[in-house]
């Protein structure tokens, strides 16, 4: 390895040799300039891993030799070596993007120490975390094998998702393949545990909160506290996603999150409707067929009794005085006319939002080739949303809403989704849905049975069966569906992109998050 070059700017340079034998010991290379203009001079014409500036230099200063060193574009280190302690030039200095700062009479291991936390911290952070996380690899594997519910799943799923967001700054590509080789693996024995024990859950046997219990569980308590309770349901929101924006919440509220099981198929018409109504599907379609509308070729309709549906399950539930307002939003418009409505509803007990950004972007990702470049991978995914996040109009919203007294904000979603990496052939007739990740339909089959959960009998998933031969499949792993026909063109259109309704950790653990002001 060769050693490692530092450029050290000082008027006294001749009276440092004894600083510099002792860093040239340690195995670098130093090259010295007595002021400020030689020292940019050598930084033009060669290369160095570090400056050491010594502040006080006739002619060009420490300050403005830092000045022209960030002009040029150049990102090395800098570390700032000065006789005065005076607050103002520390904070200049920093502001200049100095990375260290040292105050005379210096001594040698001072400098070395310096130098190696601006050089060696990168890489010291990057064996650490490979080294923690080969050792969580091993652990997590263990834990799969030991998971007996749901709680564990969502534990495990937790901790792969920290992972995910450490990994993604390390950027070690075979880390993050062996990361993701885990989590597929993961998924792939999370589907099995799912089609072993939901007919169970619904059963309502050792179920974990589902979609159907998220109202009862985490808004009626605050209710009938007496507080103001303000929903916003993000729809499509991953676990991930939300950790993304979580940070940019953190100085307004403070945050409680909790993780629930999505119902399948995990898509809006049926796990949205499930939250609003404290039902299932099932359930929905028997006590308010008026508003279980909708054929499988027509799927969104079937979520425009939201607001009807909230407001039979808080009568059921001996809330009646609660006269929920609701608002659904699709676009920048949409969410800043709820701005601005909001603070009129001081006197609402419950205000409820869906916001549907994530879910239009998802979907639209699959036929737009610009979302596809913006955001290629589950990474980018997420740096758009949070971006997103940070100018929208929603911020501002939860920023305003941090004011109020009494009240609790709530922040979940319905379903997340996973980027689909294989085709799976099905046969099924003109009038089954035509969501890639799930299918319903009379006797609607897939070509290779380990590709979906088959549900042959509808009603112990909770789901409506509308004639005798009616069934679902949900896609597992990161399967997605296509037709024989036309199946090569189905494959270009839909492999890779993000896609909800089946069955897997990410669709399936997913946050509800409750926000008390600071």
């Amino acid at each position: 390895m060769a050693p490692r070059r530092i450029l050290w700017a000082d008027d006294q340079i001749e009276e440092l040799r004894s600083h510099i034998l002792f860093l040239e010991g340690k195995g670098f290379e130093v090259t010295g300039a007595s002021n400020g203009d030689d020292a940019l001079d050598l930084l033009r014409r060669e290369s160095f891993d570090a400056v050491l500036l010594d502040e006080m230099m006739p002619g060009r200063g420490g300050l403005e030799t830092l000045e022209g060193i960030r002009d040029m574009g150049a990102s090395l280190p800098v570390i700032m070596i000065t006789k005065s302690e005076e607050e103002q030039l520390m904070d200049r200095a920093l502001g200049r993007r100095i990375d260290d700062y040292l105050v005379k009479p210096v001594n040698p291991t001072q400098i070395l120490m310096a130098l190696k936390r601006a050089l060696d911290t990168v890489r010291i952070t990057e064996e650490q975390v490979t080294q923690q996380y080969l050792q969580s690899f091993n652990r997590l594997a263990g834990e799969r094998m030991e998971a007996r519910g749901f709680d564990d799943w969502a534990r495990i799923y937790e901790r792969m998702v920290e992972w995910d967001l450490e990994l993604n700054r390390l950027r070690d590509p075979q880390l993050a393949q062996m990361h993701t080789d885990q989590l597929r693996d993961a998924n792939a024995e999370f589907g099995r545990f799912v089609e072993s024990n939901y007919e169970s859950w619904i059963a309502g046997r050792d179920a974990p909160v589902m979609s159907q219990d998220l109202v009862s569980r985490t808004i009626e308590p605050h209710l009938r506290e007496g507080k103001r309770v303000v929903l916003f349901v993000i729809d499509c929101m991953r676990l991930d996603q939300w950790r993304a924006i979580e940070p940019v919440l953190e100085p307004h509220y403070q945050i409680q999150q909790e993780l629930y099981c999505g119902i399948v198929p995990t898509a809006t018409p049926f796990a949205r409707n499930a939250i609003f109504a404290g039902l299932l599907p099932n359930e929905i379609a028997t006590k308010h067929p008026q508003w279980w509308r909708g054929s499988a070729q027509e799927e969104r309709s079937k979520n425009a009794f939201e607001k009807e549906l909230l407001r039979a399950q808080l009568e059921r539930h001996g809330l009646g005085e609660v006269k929920p307002q609701y608002f659904k939003t699709f676009d920048i418009k949409d969410t800043e006319q709820l701005r601005k409505k909001v603070p009129t509803l001081k006197s609402a007990k419950l205000i409820a939002a869906v916001v549907n950004f994530l879910d239009i972007l998802a979907h639209g990702r699959s036929h737009n080739e610009l979302l596809r470049e913006l955001a290629p991978d589950q990474a980018a995914f997420r740096s758009v949303m949070r971006s997103w996040f940070e100018h929208s109009a929603l911020l501002d919203l939860m920023r305003d809403l941090a004011r109020w007294d009494d009240t609790v904000v709530v922040i979940t979603t319905d379903h997340g989704a996973v980027q689909v990496r294989k085709a799976a052939t099905v046969k099924a007739n003109r009038d089954a849905s035509t969501n890639v990740r799930y299918k319903y339909g009379d006797n609607v089959n897939v070509e290779v049975a380990a590709d979906a959960i088959d549900v042959r009998d509808p009603t112990t998933y909770g789901l409506p069966k509308d004639t005798p031969i009616q069934n679902y499949i949900l896609a597992r792993d990161y399967n997605f569906f296509v037709y024989p026909t036309k199946q090569n063109e189905y494959v270009r259109q839909y492999n890779d992109s993000f896609q909800h309704g089946g069955v897997s950790l990410e669709e399936m653990v997913i946050p509800v998050a409750t926000l008390v002001p600071r």
